[in-house]
């Protein structure tokens, strides 16, 4: 018998617009790349790529052991999980969300593939996870509530079947994930990820000048910060404790998509009750008060005012476009904070998660460089 995991990933195709394509793009690179360096440690018995279109050729070559699965039939999370462990009677898996792992390292999948040699549930995050190993697979079969993501899989299985969960330490490397171009910005300012995905950001030449700029001051004692969205506590603590600078943290409706407050109609945010009162140029001079550089999960605001604009408008937004958000309330929400008094980050969750990580490891790592 084979106890080795299989590898699981899901990845489908985004939309038509340019910065949609773009991540499409990116997430299929990344995935390619994470799924290289996870059966270069030898530890899982396969790999499968499960999408509804082919791969495109900016995405680079398809990894040695990779079966890419083309399925255009309707699509169903937990049926689409359920079938394929069941069609390939996986004794263990690991699944991961196409592009949310594109800074894992060898060693980390190795340790996520021994943590499964023994029943249990392994995670990226407990609450809103874009990983989940599980041992015995067949435990995805015994969670009868419908999940339509993999976000609040780790929570179900745990209830469902009483496995031992181990969740995987809050780094850069776990909490990272390429959901929009704000990530790619991200990514290529830091000078991480894979080969195919570097290849990538380097032939797309995006603007990170602000960013570079924004990281200088995570060595900087004399330097302050503001961070607003879903930031978690571990993560904040990561912040506070590897970053010079001094952090001024507003942390709200963290899993409002899990919870199901979005499509609920119940996300409340104290910066949208703010900007409701003083509109968008006073807000972001209020915000330039408050520090030096301003990471913003905006997602939170907008969804406070009644719902998110669509994810082409929120891209554009990301790659600081507005003229081509079609939502007015976002692109006069982008034009202010481009005219803001100090720099606006703008970004989703993964912004003011993995992605500050990230900013923070690149910016130390950079003064060594000058250092030395």
């Amino acid at each position: 018998m084979n106890h080795r995991p299989h590898l699981v990933v899901f990845l489908g195709e985004l939309g038509d617009s340019a910065a949609e394509r773009m991540v499409a793009d990116a997430r299929y690179a990344a995935t390619f790349d994470a799924l290289e360096t996870a059966l270069s440690t030898g530890a899982y018995a396969s790999a499968v790529l499960i999408t509804d279109a082919p791969p495109p050729a900016a995405a680079g070559a398809i990894p040695a052991g990779v079966e890419v699965l083309i399925d255009r039939s309707p699509f169903t999370f937990d049926g689409r999980l359920k079938g394929i462990v069941a069609d390939r009677g996986m004794e263990s898996m690991v699944y991961f969300g196409g592009g949310s792992v594109p800074l894992l390292e060898a060693e980390a999948f190795r340790q996520i593939a021994a943590k499964l040699a023994e029943p249990g549930i392994v995670t990226n995050n407990l609450y809103s996870a874009d990983l989940i190993g599980v041992s015995p697979a067949s435990a995805v079969q015994e969670v009868t509530q419908p999940f339509a993501s993999d976000n609040p899989l780790p929570r179900l299985l745990r209830d469902a079947t009483n496995l031992p969960v181990q969740a995987l330490e809050r780094t850069a490397t776990t909490q990272f994930d390429i959901d929009s171009p704000a990530d790619l910005r991200i990514l290529a300012a830091s000078g991480t990820g894979g080969p195919r995905l570097g290849a990538m950001l380097a032939s797309l030449a995006l603007d990170v000048g602000d960013l570079h700029r924004a990281m200088a001051l995570f060595t900087d004692a004399e330097a302050e910060i503001l961070v607003a969205g879903r930031v978690g506590s571990q993560v904040w603590r990561q912040i506070e404790q590897d970053s010079a600078c001094r952090v001024r943290m507003l942390s709200e409706e963290r899993g409002m998509q899990a919870d199901g407050r979005l499509d609920e109609g119940r996300v409340r945010s104290i910066l949208g009750f703010h900007l409701a009162n003083v509109g968008d140029t006073r807000f972001f001079a209020d915000l330039a008060e408050l520090g030096d550089v301003a990471f913003v999960d905006y997602r939170v605001i907008m969804a406070h005012f009644g719902e998110l604009p669509g994810r082409s408008d929120r891209f554009a937004a990301d790659l600081r476009q507005p003229a081509a958000i079609a939502n007015p309330m976002l692109r006069r929400f982008v034009e202010a904070a481009m005219n803001a008094p100090r720099p606006v980050i703008l970004g989703g969750h993964s912004l003011v998660a993995g992605g500050l990580l990230a900013l923070i490891e690149a910016a130390w790592r950079e003064q060594e460089r000058s250092a030395r």
